[in-house]
């Protein structure tokens, strides 16, 4: 009598164990399929969808021939490349540098802004499957925001301080790129501390840029959520608004913080005192 009892309770446990449940946005990506041993997460996706528009955009304009009398296309992405090739400059004040700079930090804006934006598209969030999560049968999207993922933001911000050290390093040469950071203490004790606090915001720059994005993309996801659960329809419109004016900011932030710093990298100390203005902003 006991046995099928037990086999009852054990088959209800199952039961409720596996049961689908709706859950708010995790901290962590959700896999949604493998490519052989190869998660496929739905962050990834949508950063996946990004390229493919950016890489559709580019192939569109190139077919154009970059005609000398441009059509309505060809016209609006010279205004645009040219306005931001101006704005950046502007922040540089060298015309050779920011010739440099800005394939880098250009990439940088176009590429988060709109992962920003794509991240709010109808379906993104509310197209799931089911699927295992933290061991839990869930409804898992199968896109959601790339930003809200940590480790996609971990990886654009490597990019940028990485690519700082090597502009650094093309630009004034490894010995007085390094005496940024390495000055012998018997010399110049203030200048030795002050080196090593300098190195260590290097570190910091990775950290700052990866939880500054990462953190206003998923609050505003929680957030678009929330107010989706307690008012549907009408009450998220203007906080979908706000969201598309906070990822154009949070890409312009990174993109600007990324050309300040290139600018910093490569202005050796004693050149002048722009060095310290732009720290200082």
């Amino acid at each position: 009598m006991e046995a099928p009892v037990h086999a009852q309770a054990a088959e209800e446990s199952v039961h409720v164990e596996t049961k689908a449940t709706v859950h708010a946005p995790t901290l962590a990506s959700e896999t949604v399929g493998h490519i052989g041993g190869f998660e496929i997460r739905n962050t990834m996706i949508m950063a996946w969808l990004a390229m493919l528009v950016l890489l559709a955009v580019g192939l569109m304009l190139r077919r154009t021939k970059y005609k000398l009398v441009p059509g309505r296309f060809q016209a609006f992405m010279e205004v645009l490349i040219e306005g931001l090739f101006d704005f950046f400059d502007s922040i540089v004040q060298d015309r050779s540098q920011t010739r440099k700079f800005f394939p880098l930090v250009a990439t940088i804006l176009i590429f988060l802004t709109l992962a920003n934006w794509m991240g709010i598209f109808p379906g993104v969030g509310s197209i799931t499957i089911k699927g295992m999560h933290d061991g839990h049968l869930m409804d898992i999207p199968i896109f959601r925001s790339m930003n809200a993922d940590v480790n996609m933001t971990l990886a654009i911000a490597m990019i940028s301080v990485i690519a700082t050290q090597v502009f650094g390093i093309a630009a004034l040469g490894i010995l007085p790129y390094a005496g940024k950071f390495f000055v012998p203490p018997w010399k110049d004790p203030v200048g030795s501390f002050v080196g090593i606090l300098e190195l260590v915001a290097e570190f910091a720059k990775i950290i700052s840029f990866t939880f500054r994005l990462f953190g206003n993309i998923f609050a505003g996801e929680v957030l678009l959520v929330v107010i989706s659960f307690l008012m549907p329809y009408v009450a998220p419109l203007p906080f979908l608004g706000l969201e598309l004016f906070v990822g154009l900011v949070q890409g312009f932030v990174f993109a600007l913080l990324t050309i300040v710093f290139l600018k910093m990298a490569v202005t050796g100390h004693g050149d002048d005192h722009e060095h310290g203005e732009i720290a200082h902003v």
